[in-house]
């Protein structure tokens, strides 16, 4: 049972970081596309909520307002949610709910 709380803890802050890395990225592309900055890359924007951030990024879309017209990520990052719903449920019960 130690174990299991072990993979959660790492789980979690896996999850939080990453989503605070989803959301802080619309932030920050939407700051540099004020100020005609260099961009972060689409498929970075992209592989984030891929990789688990699709809550934070989701978020930073509608908060920020960027992004929301792109249909890659207008349906895409919800998409993204929903398959990332499935790995954590997959995850939970598989490797933490023993």
């Amino acid at each position: 049972m130690e174990c299991n709380m072990e993979y959660l803890k790492i789980f979690l802050i896996y999850f939080s970081i990453i989503n605070v890395i989803g959301f802080l990225s619309m932030a920050i592309d939407k700051f540099k596309a004020k100020h005609s900055m260099w961009r972060i890359p689409e498929k970075t924007l992209l592989l984030i909520p891929l990789l688990g951030g699709s809550i934070g990024s989701l978020i930073g879309m509608y908060t920020f307002r960027h992004k929301t017209l792109h249909p890659q990520f207008k349906y895409g990052i919800p998409c993204f949610l929903v398959v990332n719903l499935i790995c954590i449920y997959f995850i939970f019960t598989k490797f933490i709910l023993l």
